[in-house]
């Protein structure tokens, strides 16, 4: 899709434990938009293979990938997305699904903060056993794609503080002025 429009749809990005979801639940929070959470696209069969440790292949991922880009296109104005978005065909599937430009904020951190956060969580269905697979899968966004890249070292709220900062100058989002 080529267009000169500003995005205002951001889809989250990253791997398993990248803080998609807190991140982007911070970011729908602070600019009262709404947030689609792409786990939630999952059909069943999906959940139960990563579940048993089985990673998805493109096959799994490309009718998930459209349910996503097809509710991104149905949302008017600004939206949240939480997805992983691990290729750059996955990245292009979701645009032409949703027929609007879409912000890629990519979550980026080093294997062992993600495996740390995987370890900790409670009542997720993607085990810990899956991170490498992802890793090994990911595409970082490069040149030609609309992206912004973001440390997830720092606190959650300093991590939405840094994104929202990006994502001021980089999409069509109004970001409000919330003082320091």
């Amino acid at each position: 899709m080529t267009t000169n429009e500003k995005p205002t749809a951001v889809v989250v990005m990253g791997v398993a434990g990248s803080g998609k979801t807190v991140i982007g639940e911070g970011l729908a929070e602070r600019l009262g938009l709404p947030l689609l959470e792409g786990d939630a696209f999952h059909p069943e069969a999906n959940v139960r293979k990563m579940s048993s440790g089985h990673p998805l292949d493109d096959d799994d991922r490309w009718p998930w990938l459209d349910a996503i880009g097809t509710a991104i296109g149905e949302v008017p104005g600004g939206v949240i997305v939480a997805c992983s978005a691990l290729k750059r065909a996955y990245r292009e599937r979701l645009i032409v699904a949703a027929g609007r430009p879409i912000l890629f904020l990519f979550l980026d951190g080093d294997r062992a903060t993600l495996a740390g956060r995987i370890g900790a969580r409670k009542d997720h269905f993607m085990p810990p056993g899956l991170l490498d697979s992802q890793l090994a899968t990911l595409e970082p966004p490069g040149p030609g794609e609309d992206f912004v890249r973001i440390d997830i070292g720092p606190t959650v709220p300093e991590v939405v503080d840094a994104a929202l900062d990006a994502l001021a100058g980089a999409s069509g989002l109004a970001i409000p002025d919330l003082g320091s």
